[in-house]
């Protein structure tokens, strides 16, 4: 379970890396975190979405459905963060 059931962009950020790579062990590697420490961030996530995100086998990770729906939304959230942070640069200048 999250620490203080609070979600964080930390596990967005590490969930899409794992969703454009389909790899752990890769996406740990890009993401300079070991390979433990990024499924359990993933684990982590599904147990705060109540939701599995990933199909994993011994040779391959693909997306579930629920997992397809989050990587657009986490990338609309990114995107939109950047946007209000872009905005408030022009309203303090």
């Amino acid at each position: 379970m999250l620490m203080s059931n609070k979600l964080e962009f930390r596990h967005l950020r590490y969930f899409l890396t794992v969703a454009e790579e389909l790899h752990f062990s890769k996406a740990a590697k890009k993401l300079y975190i070991t390979q433990p420490a990024l499924s359990r961030q993933i684990q982590q996530l599904e147990d705060y979405l109540n939701a599995r995100l990933f199909i994993r086998d011994k040779r391959n990770v693909s997306l579930t459905k629920s997992g397809e729906y989050l990587v657009d939304e986490a990338r609309f959230m990114f995107n939109h963060l950047e946007f209000v942070k872009e905005t408030i640069g022009h309203i303090t200048q």
